[in-house]
This record gives C-alpha cells, sequence and structure tokens, in this order.
C-alpha cells in the first residue's frame, strides 16, 4: 500500500505534484483499498442546459463531433455518459469551413463503450447538436420509449444528485402524458409497476399531480407530504406509443410515412422493403406491410432515412433516423387498412340491436334483417356475412351499396339462433383487404307465452267483470250486492269501505248540528 496520505488542492497536473505528509502509513483496513469512477471527458455546449447543444469530446483537447451516421441510439450513448435522460433529438450544424471533429465509430452504440472510446480523428463542417432529456429516463426498456421511469432529484445541486424510481401510487395517466412527451415519444400506452424490472431503493418521495399540458415531470405541482415506503413490484414502468404516422390516406393505416424526432418529417423512399416497412407497421400497431410506394415531390425537402440495419435488429424506427434531404417520399400500406364494420339486427317485434353482450333477439316466424355497415373510406368492396351456431355454418355474400349491405330472414327459426359477424372484403393497391365486425349474438324466441300474456289474460279479465256484472243486475236494489260493489269500487281506487262509512256518519252528525 502507499505510504503516504496525498494533501492535493485539486489545481496540480498530477498526483505526485501534490504535497504529502511527512510520516509514513503503516497499516490500512481490509477493504479500504480506493475504487475510483471518473465521468467520461463529454459535454454539450452553447444549449440551454448542460443537456443539451453541440457535443464536444476531449482527447487531448475538447473537439466537436461529426454529424454523420447519428442515429438516436448512438446519441444515447453520449446522454449515458452526461448522465443526462434519454435521447430527445439530434440535429446537424453546418459551419462555414471544415474544422477537426471526432469521427464515432459505427459499432460504438451496441458495443457498450464509452464515446472516448470510439473516437477517429477527421475534418468536417458537419457538427453534430444533441438533446438529452435533462430530468427523466426510462430504464432497461426494449426502446428509448420504454422502461421503468427513474427521475433526478436535487437538480439545484449538480454535485449531489442522483436518480429516484417512482412509486406507481404516486403516478397517474396525466403524469405519463407528460413523462411520454417530455421524453420525445407518443402517447402512454401502458402504464404498470415493475413491468421493466424491480428495483432497490432510493425511490422518489412526493406524489406527482400533472395536470397533462406541462412541459415536464418537475414542472408538474407535487404533494406537501414525503412517502416513506413502497410495496415490492410498484415502481412504475411505462411504455409510450413510437411518434410514428402516416398521413393523407383514407385510414390511419395508410399514407405517406412521417417520423417525429423534435419536428415531423416525410421518409425517404430509397431501400425500402416489405421487411424494413413492417417495423412501421408494428410501430403503428396496423398489422403486417402490404405495400410501399414512391411518390416524387417537385423539390427536396428534408426527411428522414431510416439505417439499413433497422429491420433486423428490432430497434423503433426512431432509433434508426439519419437528417438528409430528398424529393423521393415514401408512401406506405398497412394490413389493417379498413376499420371495422357495423353489425346490427331489426326486427318487426324488437326493433334495431347492435352487437352488444346481451345480443339481439327475434320472434319465432317474424322477419327479420342483419344490417352490415362500415365507415366511408373506398368505394366498392362486399359483405360476407358469416352465421355459426352448435351444429351448423353459413356464409351468404352482398355488395356493398352505399357502404352497406342488407341481409333479409323472412321467418326465423331454431335454425337461425346463433352467432353472427360481418366481414367486409375490398380490393385496393392491388391487394384484398378485410376487417371483420364484432359478434352478434341471435336468440329466436317461441311466440306462446306472449300469445298467452297478450289474449288469455285479457280475457279472463272480460269474464270475470260480465260475470260480476250479470250477478248483480240479477239483485238490483239488494243492498249486498251494492254493498259488495261499492266496497269493490273503493278497494279498487284504495280506500276500504268501512272508512268510507265513517267519514259519511261525520258528515250527517255534522249536518244534524
Amino acid at each position: 500500500m502507499w505510504t503516504k496520505e496525498f494533501q492535493c488542492g485539486g489545481h496540480e497536473s498530477g498526483l505526485l505534484d501534490c504535497r504529502s505528509s511527512g510520516s509514513d502509513r503503516n497499516t490500512c483496513s481490509p477493504g479500504k483499498a480506493v475504487g475510483l469512477t471518473c465521468s467520461e471527458p463529454v459535454r454539450l455546449v452553447g444549449g440551454a442546459s448542460r443537456c443539451a447543444g453541440t457535443l464536444e469530446v476531449k482527447q487531448g483537447d475538447w473537439t466537436p463531433v461529426h454529424y454523420s451516421d447519428w442515429s438516436l441510439k448512438k446519441a444515447a450513448v453520449a446522454c449515458r455518459d452526461l448522465d443526462c435522460g434519454s435521447a430527445f433529438s439530434i440535429r446537424r450544424r453546418k459551419e462555414p469551413s471544415k474544422r477537426s471533429v471526432w469521427r464515432i465509430k459505427s459499432d460504438c452504440d451496441h458495443s457498450g463503450s464509452a464515446l472516448r472510446d470510439c473516437l477517429i480523428s477527421y475534418s468536417s463542417s458537419s457538427i453534430l447538436d444533441l438533446t438529452c432529456s435533462d430530468s427523466v429516463r426510462l430504464v432497461n426498456g426494449t426502446s428509448l420509449c420504454s422502461g421503468r421511469l427513474e427521475v433526478k432529484s436535487n437538480q439545484s445541486n449538480q454535485s449531489n444528485q442522483w436518480w429516484s424510481s417512482v412509486c406507481e401510487d404516486d403516478f397517474d395517466q396525466q403524469d405519463a402524458e407528460v413523462v411520454c412527451r417530455e421524453l420525445g415519444c407518443g402517447a402512454p400506452s401502458v402504464l404498470q409497476g415493475a413491468l421493466y424490472g424491480e428495483v432497490e431503493a432510493p425511490m422518489w418521495t412526493k406524489e406527482f399531480q400533472c395536470g397533462g399540458h406541462e412541459s415536464g415531470l418537475l414542472d408538474c405541482r407535487s404533494s406537501g407530504s414525503d412517502r416513506n415506503t413502497c410495496s415490492p413490484g410498484k415502481a412504475v414502468g411505462l411504455t409510450c406509443s413510437e411518434p410514428v404516422r402516416l398521413v393523407g390516406g383514407a385510414s390511419r393505416c395508410a399514407g405517406t410515412l412521417e417520423v417525429k424526432q423534435g419536428d415531423w418529417r416525410p421518409v425517404d423512399d430509397s431501400d425500402w422493403s416489405l421487411k424494413k416497412a413492417a417495423v412501421a407497421c408494428r410501430d403503428l400497431d396496423c398489422g403486417s406491410a402490404v405495400s410501399t410506394r414512391q411518390r416524387k415531390e417537385s423539390s427536396k425537402r428534408y426527411v428522414w432515412r431510416i439505417k439499413s440495419y433497422c429491420n433486423h435488429s428490432g430497434s423503433a424506427l426512431r432509433e434508426c433516423l439519419i437528417s438528409g434531404s430528398s424529393s423521393s417520399i415514401l408512401d406506405l400500406t398497412c394490413s389493417d387498412l379498413l376499420l371495422q364494420p357495423i353489425i346490427t339486427v331489426s326486427s318487426s317485434m324488437y326493433g334495431v340491436s347492435k352487437a352488444q353482450q346481451q345480443g339481439a333477439r327475434a320472434l319465432r316466424r317474424s322477419t327479420f334483417t342483419i344490417l352490415c355497415s362500415i365507415q366511408p373510406q373506398y368505394p366498392g368492396g362486399s359483405f360476407h356475412l358469416t352465421f355459426t351456431s352448435s351444429n351448423s355454418a353459413h356464409n351468404y355474400t352482398q355488395p356493398a351499396v352505399n357502404h352497406s349491405a342488407h341481409f333479409l330472414f323472412p321467418a326465423a327459426g331454431p335454425a337461425h339462433q346463433g352467432s353472427y359477424s360481418c366481414v367486409y372484403h375490398l380490393y385496393v393497391f392491388n391487394h384484398t383487404f378485410s376487417s371483420e365486425s364484432r359478434l352478434l349474438s341471435l336468440t329466436v324466441l317461441d311466440p306462446t307465452p306472449l300469445i298467452i300474456k297478450a289474449v288469455v289474460l285479457p280475457l279472463t279479465l272480460l269474464v270475470v267483470t260480465v260475470a260480476l256484472y250479470s250477478y248483480c243486475k240479477a239483485n238490483r236494489g239488494q243492498m249486498p250486492c251494492r254493498q259488495k260493489n261499492t266496497e269493490l269500487d273503493h278497494y279498487i281506487l284504495g280506500v276500504p269501505a268501512a272508512e268510507e262509512e265513517e267519514e259519511e256518519e261525520e258528515e250527517e252528525a255534522q249536518g244534524a248540528e
């Protein structure tokens, strides 16, 4: 062991330039050998915070980094070295003349190496500007938009900061909307405790109370009291949707592909295959890729190019973007192109019923009609009505007229009882697409109980009334009949006859007075 105590002032160029104690140390307790971690010589300069600006790395001198071939996945390495949050956006800045820069080796983003280990000296006028999220990040996720939520505490003291997980009880949907927007992702899709692994302390101690419109999580109000404990399995795991969209088409699953990284831009058409397009359809939750098409614009514009490894690495599109300019724009069609059809049934007895949990009903031998319809997207197409029961299955087909088709059944019977669904088929973009409605359960009822209620009961009441009338007529002038009729009348009105007689006696006594 080193035998003297170092007494550096902190400004010395080397450790052995420091003063040291005069006396020697003879012993050192076990486990007391110094271990040291230095931050990486990486910085962002000229930005609004220490987590935004021009990326510079020091190897001898501080030198900016060349923009070429940078993606958010590689930028995440720099944000990690800076102890900032997640990579938010990258931008190319053009300088008037070439200067010395660093190029970063292409394998740096997936090798786990620090940026300083990946430097190659170069000369260029294209400089990289990088923005990281300052105070929040998602860790251990499958993409930059998923993971366990961590928040940087003690923002006022740079030398005494640490990342804390958040307890699920202190975080809700509105808080998640703020985090996803702060990270440059889409809307939150999954919010669940321990989704991306459990974590030891520290935990964030206050409840977030966001309105959903704030620009950052730490701009939200928080509870006044501190939380001391958080149950195991309750650390917030969050999945945000990817900032990808298809615009200009008849549905959300067809149109011009655009990705957001700072701003929304279309994607360059070059070198696209259905395998690469499948990544976009997956991010959009639109099924599989059906077709890609090149659309030529009149002039060049800023676009995103997608790195070639994206289709087989499992990465989201946002992690594979490279800025460029082009007039060839990608139009994409995914398999979930069509909206879901609507199925309803109408009968002469029960009116119109939609597909719902309790199902629909029709009387035996009555007429009923099943209507298949879909919101207008494309002209034409056809509807297939499928029927299944415990012992049979049938299919009926009609062309779509005004985006609907009527299937008439003139006499309902036991054979019509079962489950129905509408399947809409459409040929467009040189492919056949289909979409199926919810199931509609139809019950065919025997009308006999209804006939009894509707005919027998009124007839019985009529017979009783006629019999009573005949009896009273035969005994006309006799008090018992009149009294019985009176009692009957009073009870029909809800007033007992005895009470009525008492009221009459009181009125007669008052008249005598």
